[in-house]
């Protein structure tokens, strides 16, 4: 018989001078165990935050194949529910006020409108007529084009693991990175470099972002602290990203968010009491960050602002 579950609790951040107070309170907002946000609430799998205009919060609930959202009052509630949005499991603000997901259910793999409701379309479901895999996570681009990853992580994939951008004309794919194993994809402020996570490599990927949409100067942009190596080889890697307003990278790796200087120098690591997956800006301001993972929604105030644009403003 399994012990029960031991709740999240919040914990305290450590100082990043200019990012975040020493202090600051990461707090338990939701999280699948009686007693924190909604009760009776137990949340089904937390991928892809995104702010909403408002400054409230939505997240993939993988398992259940939905779009929930944060209340403001904490509480969860359906946002798109699962015959809508597909199974996403990463979400980005398109053109028009479009929500983009990189959706996994069953007949609608691929990069997909999945809000407002009606505007629901598929964007992109192949590469050169084979289908993707398991899309996981992209960023849109001011013109209106997609940056999205496939690690293709099933067995006898159809495709193998890339990274790929779909044109603001919605015309043929591209895949613009392939050697790699890819989860998390985010741009940079000026949308001049794009930044890959890379599972077994041990480092951030960064990549000069072309006119057209192709990348060059493939590099290792920043080093994850922490992680396990065993028989010389890095286990695991990054997850989700996010960047504030002086370009800060932030990334979700080896149990913290880790926190990079626009050059790749790391600053320090804020540490959730639960192994975090993703993150986003979010708020009135994008002054709160949210952080997701085990099952749990956190938050912490910031003093480094998150980019209004990406969070559909």
């Amino acid at each position: 018989m399994r012990p029960p579950e031991v709740p999240p609790t919040d914990t305290m951040a450590v100082e990043i001078p200019g990012v975040i107070r020493g202090g600051a309170r990461i707090e338990v907002v939701i999280a699948n165990v009686a007693g924190h946000g909604d009760p009776g609430v137990t949340l089904q799998g937390t991928e892809g935050p995104i702010a909403l205009p408002d400054g409230t919060m939505v997240f993939c609930e993988t398992i259940l194949a939905r779009v929930a959202k944060v209340e403001k009052d904490g509480t969860e509630s359906v946002f798109v529910d699962a015959a809508l949005a597909g199974g996403p499991n990463g979400l980005t603000w398109g053109p028009r006020g479009r929500l983009i997901g990189a959706t996994t259910a069953p007949g609608k793999v691929g990069v997909r409108v999945v809000y407002p409701r009606g505007s629901e379309a598929m964007l992109a479901d192949n590469f050169e007529g084979k289908p993707f895999v398991r899309p996981n996570d992209l960023i849109a681009d001011k013109k209106g084009g997609v940056y999205f990853t496939d690690p293709a992580n099933t067995p006898n994939p159809s495709l193998p693991p890339a990274v790929y951008y779909l044109p603001p004309s919605g015309g043929t794919v591209i895949k613009v990175v392939d050697n790699v194993n890819p989860n998390g994809v985010t741009l940079s402020p000026d949308e001049k470099t794009l930044y890959v996570n890379s599972g077994g490599t041990g480092y951030v990927l960064a990549f000069d972002v072309q006119n057209n949409g192709t990348l060059t100067n493939r590099r290792n942009f920043a080093r994850y602290e922490g992680l396990t190596v065993t028989d010389g080889k890095v286990i695991g890697g990054g997850d989700g990203f996010t960047v504030d307003t002086q370009g800060r990278l932030y990334t979700a790796a080896a149990g913290a968010i880790q926190v990079f200087t626009p050059q790749g120098a790391y600053l320090g690591s804020i540490t959730p009491s639960r192994r975090p997956q993703n993150l986003a800006f979010a708020g009135p301001d994008m002054k709160t960050l949210y952080i997701v993972g085990g099952g749990t929604v956190f938050k912490v105030p910031m003093l480094a602002q998150g980019i209004k644009s990406r969070g559909g403003k």
